[in-house]
C-alpha cells in the first residue's frame, strides 16, 4: 500500500537523534513499537495495574471484528503462572526499579517538575501483561480472550530525589501560554453539556459547520523571511461561462475527447465560436472567458487515424459533438474570499482557474493526476525491472491569504522504459533469458508486467503499429497455429512471419504475447515488438525499486528551488495562450513569505546523567552524557542472523556492544542471550521463528520468565523478509523485535547503536526523554486540563489493487500531561474507504442487546485506565482527507467521537479536529502538502533544512 513511506530500519546518520526514526511495524497492524499487549481485568489499586503494552510491550491489544492488533507500546503485565520473577540482571542502583512499570498513582501531583522514577518490575508493571484481544476471523490466537482492556499506569518521576530545576530558556512564559489557550478556545469545536444532558450528534450537513477565523498572529521567536514555492496570479477580470459537453458516440478515452475538442476549435474558433479559445477538461465540462454566440449548438467532427505507412485507407470516425451553456463561473465570490470577507473559497471556481492553466501542460507533457512528467525535465534513472523514473512537476491554483497563486513542486513516478520486449523480460527476470526455457513462474511474472501495456512492432519498416498486450501464449511461438482462411487452414506464426515478412524468428521457445480482444486474438513474437514511451508503471513497486526512487527525488532545498524555478521558466506561462485569453498572470519569481523560527524545547534526561537538560541545536542532538528517563528492562532475548555475509562471531560481538550500548544508555539489559545466535535461510524465516521462540520458552517456562526481546540480523536488500519477520512476530508469537541490517552489523559505529538502543527501550516500555515544559504543565491546550491526542490517517491500496482492503490506523495518547506514550490501533474497511468505519459502531449481543464500542472507545478506556481520569479535552489529528472530502470526513468523524460520551468528562469537554496535522491557528484548515519553504540568502550559508526547527507562518 501507499499512502505512506516507510522508515525501514534505524540509520546511524551523524548528529540526529534517532527518536526522530521510528521502525515501521511492517504492516502487522501492531502499535508503536509493535508489541504485545494483552487484555486482563482491571487491577485493584493494592495490585497496580496491568497493561496494554505501551510503546512495543507484548500481546494483543483489544480489538473487535476486523480491528487489528494493537501493540499498545509498553512493558508488560503480570507473569505466567502469577508468580513474580526475581530481576535477573540489573544496574547500578539508581536505576534499579524503573523497567516496565511502576505502582505509580494514577493521578500526578501538580508539581510535576519533579526528577523521575519509576516502579519496580514485578507483577504490577506499566503496559500490561502477556495475553491476547478478541480478534478477528482470521485465525483464533494462542492465549485467552479477555474483554477489557489493559490498565496502564501513569509513571511516577523520581530520578535522585531531587527536584528538577526547569531552565529559563524552556518556553514561553505561563501568561502567554494561557493567552494562546484563551485564543485557541474560541475557535475549537467546543459543548459545554450538563452531567444530566446526553451528547446530540451533529447534524448531517456541511452547511452546520463553519470554518472558524484565524484569532491572531503569533509572536514567538525569531522573525525571518522565507521563499515559497507559490508563485502570485493575477484574479481575471472577465466573465467565465461554463458550458456542457456531450460527445457521441461516447468514448471513456479523455485523449479522445481531447481530440475531438481539438478538431473542433480549430475548424470552428473563427466561425462559430466567436474567437473565443476554449478550456476543457476532457470530460463534460467546456469553459470559455466571456459568452459563446450561442445557448446550445451541434457539430460534426470527424477523426482520422495517423497515416501507418502502408499506404491501406486510414481510419475516419464521426463525432457527433453538442455544447450548451451551463453557468457562470462566479469570480466575485473568490475575490470577496481572499479579501478575507467570505468564509467559504468558492471551489467552482478555483477549478476553473485550475483547468485553464493545465490547458496547454496536458498537450506537451504525459499528465499523470495533478502532476505532469516528461523525459525532457529531468535525466531518466532506471529503477531496476525494466522501469525508469521520469521527472516532472505537480501543479495547481491556491488561495492564499496574501491573493491567488499557483502552487508548483517537483515530483517523480515510475515509468516503463521503451525497449524491446526481449530486454525487458531479461531486466524483469535479472538474467540470461536465452540459457533456459520459462518456467512458469517466469510466464506469471511476464504476464502481470505486460498485461495492459502498449507495444508497437518493428518488423515492418516504418510502419509502427500500436497494439495493447491482453495476455500471454501458454504455448511456445513454435507451437502456435492459427486459420488463415475461411476453409480453417493452418498455418504457424513461425511460417507466416517468415513468408509474409521475410522476418525469422530466432526465440520460437518463447511464448507470443496476446493483443486484441480474447475471443479472436492476434499473436505477436516478443522479439518483433517494443514498449510504447510514455507508459507510467501502475502497479506497486519493489523495494529496490522504492529506494532507488527516494534516492532520485531526495534533494538539497537550493537544489529543489533551482529545478522549480527551471520548470516555471520552462513552461513560460506569460506565453500560454489559454492564460492569456483569460486573463491569468502568473509572477515568475517564488512567493517571499515572513516566517518565524520558533526556539527548540528543552528535553528531560535522567538526573544520573552527565546531562540532565538538552536543547537541540538546528533540530539536531544526540544522547552522549545523557541517559535515558525511564530505562527499560531487557532480561531475555535471542538473535537470529538471515544475512549469509555475518558470521556467527560477528553477529555474536555486535549483540555484546548493543546490550553494553543499552546498559550505558540507562537500560537494564543482560549482555547474555538466552540461546546463543544462529544463522537461518530467508526463506525459513517462518520456522526458524517459531522453532527458536519454542526453544526460547522451553527453557524460560519453567522458571516462569518470559522472551524479552529478539535481535534479527537482515540481509541489506531483504525485499519481502522484513514484512513477514514482523507479521509473524507481531501476530503470532507476540514478540518484541528489532531488525538491524547487515552493513551497520559490520559498521557498528557508537552512533548507529545508539540509535538502536533508543528504538529498544521505548519497544520494551522505556521513556527515551520528555518535554520539560510537560512535566511543568505549561504546553497550552495540553496541559492546563487532561488532554488526549489522537493521529488518524487510512492507507489505501496502491492503483491497481482492486480488491485489497484499505487499513485505518488511529493513536492516542496514554499519558498526561507528558504526552509520550501512545496506544495504536488499525482495522481493515472497504476498499479506498476514507471514512474510518470503526471509530464508533453498535452491534447486537443476544444477552447485552445493543453494544456500543469501536476504536475511539477502546482507546478512550485505555487512557482513563492509564491516568485515572476521563479527557477533558480531545485533540484529533486526522491526515490524508482531500479537500473534497473535508467536510464529509469532519461530520461523521467528529460526530464518532461526541458519541463515546461515557468516557469523555461529562463536566466540560472540548474537541479540537486538526486536519492535515496543521493548527487551527491557520484560520482556515487548507492542504499544504505541496508547500516547501527554502531559506533565504542569509540562511542559506548553513547546509541543512530549514525545516529542521519548527517553522510557523506569521
Amino acid at each position: 500500500m501507499v499512502r505512506k513511506r516507510r522508515t525501514e530500519l534505524p540509520t546511524a546518520s551523524s548528529g540526529e537523534s534517532s527518536e526522530s526514526t521510528q521502525e515501521a511495524s511492517g504492516g502487522s497492524g501492531s502499535g508503536s513499537g509493535g508489541g504485545r499487549g494483552s487484555q486482563q481485568p482491571a487491577a485493584s489499586p493494592q495490585q497496580g495495574a496491568t497493561g496494554m503494552g505501551f510503546q512495543g510491550g507484548r500481546g494483543w491489544g483489544p480489538q473487535s471484528q476486523q480491528s487489528g492488533r494493537s501493540g499498545y507500546a509498553g512493558g508488560r503485565g503480570p507473569q505466567r503462572g502469577g508468580v513474580a520473577p526475581q530481576q535477573q540482571y540489573t544496574v547500578p542502583t539508581e536505576y534499579q526499579g524503573r523497567g516496565r512499570g511502576g505502582g505509580a498513582p494514577p493521578q500526578q501531583p501538580p508539581a510535576a517538575a519533579a526528577a523521575y522514577e519509576s516502579g519496580s518490575r514485578g507483577r504490577a508493571r506499566v503496559g500490561g501483561g502477556r495475553g491476547v484481544e478478541p480478534v478477528s476471523s482470521g485465525g483464533p490466537p494462542s492465549k485467552p480472550l479477555s474483554s477489557d482492556l489493559h490498565q496502564a499506569t501513569q509513571a511516577s518521576y523520581a530520578a535522585g530525589g531531587t527536584p528538577h530545576r526547569v531552565p529559563s530558556e524552556a518556553s514561553s512564559s505561563r501568561q502567554a501560554a494561557e493567552s494562546l489557550t484563551q485564543q485557541l478556545q474560541k475557535v475549537s469545536i467546543q459543548q459545554e453539556v450538563p452531567p444530566s444532558q446526553a451528547i446530540q450528534p451533529v447534524a448531517p450537513s456541511s452547511k452546520s459547520m463553519r470554518f472558524p477565523l484565524r484569532p491572531g498572529k503569533g509572536v514567538t521567536g525569531k522573525k525571518c523571511i522565507v521563499k515559497a514555492n507559490h508563485f502570485f496570479a493575477e484574479l481575471p477580470d472577465k466573465d467565465l461561462h461554463q458550458y456542457d459537453v456531450s460527445i457521441n458516440p461516447e468514448v471513456t478515452s479523455r485523449g479522445v475527447n481531447r481530440a475531438v475538442m481539438e478538431q473542433l476549435v480549430k475548424l470552428y474558433r473563427e466561425s462559430h465560436l466567436g474567437k473565443r479559445l476554449p478550456a476543457y477538461d476532457g470530460r463534460k465540462s467546456l469553459y470559455t472567458a466571456g459568452p459563446l454566440p450561442f445557448i446550445s449548438k451541434e457539430f460534426m467532427i470527424t477523426l482520422i487515424d495517423e497515416d501507418d505507412g502502408t499506404g491501406a485507407p486510414r481510419r475516419e470516425r464521426e463525432f457527433k459533438v453538442v455544447i450548451k451553456l451551463a453557468a457562470r463561473a462566479d469570480l466575485h465570490h473568490l475575490g470577496l474570499f481572499l479579501q478575507g470577507r467570505q468564509a467559504d473559497a468558492p471551489q467552482e471556481a478555483l477549478q476553473v482557474l485550475d483547468i485553464v492553466l493545465r490547458e496547454l501542460p496536458t498537450t506537451r507533457y504525459c499528465p499523470v493526476g495533478r502532476s505532469f512528467y516528461s523525459p525532457d525535465l529531468g535525466r531518466r534513472q532506471p529503477l531496476g525491472e525494466g522501469l525508469e523514473s521520469w521527472r516532472g512537476f505537480y501543479q495547481s491554483i491556491r488561495p492564499t491569504q496574501m491573493g491567488l497563486s499557483l502552487n508548483i513542486d517537483m515530483s517523480s513516478t515510475a515509468f516503463i522504459e521503451p525497449l524491446p520486449v526481449i530486454d525487458f523480460v531479461t531486466q524483469l527476470l535479472n538474467r540470461d533469458v536465452s540459457s533456459r526455457p520459462l518456467s512458469d513462474a517466469d510466464r506469471v511474472k511476464i504476464k502481470k508486467a505486460l498485461r495492459g501495456v502498449k507495444v508497437e512492432v518493428t518488423h515492418r519498416g516504418n510502419m509502427r503499429r500500436k497494439y495493447r498486450i491482453s495476455g500471454l501464449t501458454s504455448q511456445a511461438t513454435r507451437e502456435l497455429t492459427f486459420p488463415v482462411d475461411d476453409r480453417g487452414t493452418m498455418k504457424s506464426v513461425v511460417e507466416y512471419f517468415y513468408e509474409t515478412y521475410g522476418f525469422v524468428i530466432q526465440h520460437s521457445q518463447w511464448p507470443c504475447l496476446q493483443v486484441g480482444n480474447q475471443q479472436r486474438p492476434n499473436y505477436l513474437p516478443m522479439e518483433v515488438c517494443k514498449i510504447v514511451e510514455g507508459q507510467r508503471y501502475s502497479k506497486r513497486l519493489n523495494e529496490r525499486q522504492i529506494t532507488a526512487l527516494l534516492k532520485v527525488t531526495c534533494q538539497r532545498p537550493h537544489e529543489r528551488e533551482l529545478d522549480i524555478m527551471q520548470t516555471v521558466h520552462h513552461n513560460a506561462y506569460h506565453e500560454d495562450p489559454y492564460a492569456k485569453e483569460f486573463g491569468i498572470k502568473i509572477s515568475e519569481k517564488l512567493a517571499s513569505v515572513e516566517a518565524r523560527i520558533l526556539p527548540a524545547p528543552w528535553l528531560k534526561y535522567h538526573d544520573t546523567g552527565r546531562e540532565k537538560d538538552c536543547l537541540p541545536q538546528v533540530g539536531q542532538w544526540n544522547m552522549m552524557n545523557k541517559k535515558m528517563v525511564n530505562g527499560g528492562t531487557v532480561n531475555n532475548w535471542i538473535c537470529i542472523n538471515f544475512s549469509r555475509g555475518v558470521q556467527e562471531s560477528v553477529a555474536r560481538g555486535f549483540c555484546q556492544e548493543l546490550a553494553q550500548m543499552c546498559y550505558i544508555s540507562g537500560m537494564a539489559f543482560n549482555p547474555e542471550p538466552v540461546l546463543p545466535p544462529i544463522t537461518a535461510r530467508p526463506d525459513q524465516v517462518e520456522r526458524v521463528l517459531k522453532t527458536r521462540f519454542h526453544d526460547a520458552m522451553t527453557k524460560l517456562q519453567p522458571q516462569g520468565k518470559e522472551l524479552d526481546l529478539l535481535i534479527v540480523i537482515l540481509p541489506d536488500n531483504n525485499g519481502s523478509l522484513y514484512g513477514d519477520l514482523k507479521r509473524i512476530c507481531e501476530t503470532d508469537l507476540g514478540l518484541v523485535s528489532q531488525c538491524c541490517l547487515h552493513k551497520h552489523v559490520y559498521r557498528m559505529s557508537k552512533q548507529y547503536l545508539a540509535n538502536v538502543a533508543l528504538k529498544i527501550n521505548v519497544k520494551v516500555g522505556g521513556r527515551n526523554t520528555v518535554l520539560v515544559d510537560a512535566i511543568s504543565r505549561r504546553i497550552p491546550l495540553v496541559s492546563d486540563r487532561p488532554t488526549i491526542i489522537f493521529g488518524a490517517d487510512v492507507t489505501h491500496p496502491h492503483p491497481g489493487e482492486d480488491s485489497s482492503p484499505s487499513i485505518a490506523a488511529v493513536v492516542a495518547s496514554q499519558d498526561w500531561p507528558e504526552i509520550t506514550k501512545y496506544a495504536g490501533l488499525v482495522c481493515a474497511q472497504a476498499h479506498r474507504q476514507e471514512l474510518i468505519q470503526d471509530l464508533y459502531k453498535t452491534w447486537q449481543d443476544p444477552v447485552r442487546g445493543t453494544v456500543s464500542g469501536g476504536m475511539i472507545k477502546e482507546l478512550l478506556i485505555s487512557f482513563r485506565r492509564a491516568t485515572g481520569q476521563k479527557p477533558q479535552r480531545i485533540i484529533f489529528y486526522r491526515d490524508g482527507v482531500s479537500e473534497g472530502q473535508f467536510y464529509q470526513v469532519l461530520l461523521y468523524e467528529l460526530d464518532a467521537i461526541r458519541k463515546v460520551k461515557l468516557y469523555i468528562s461529562s463536566n466540560s469537554f472540548q474537541i479540537f479536529f486538526v486536519a492535515y496535522l496543521l493548527c487551527l491557528l491557520l484560520g482556515q484548515i487548507v492542504k499544504l502538502c505541496g508547500l516547501v519553504f527554502f531559506p533565504s540568502i542569509l540562511l542559506k550559508l548553513r547546509h541543512v533544512h530549514l525545516w529542521s526547527q519548527t517553522i510557523s507562518l506569521l
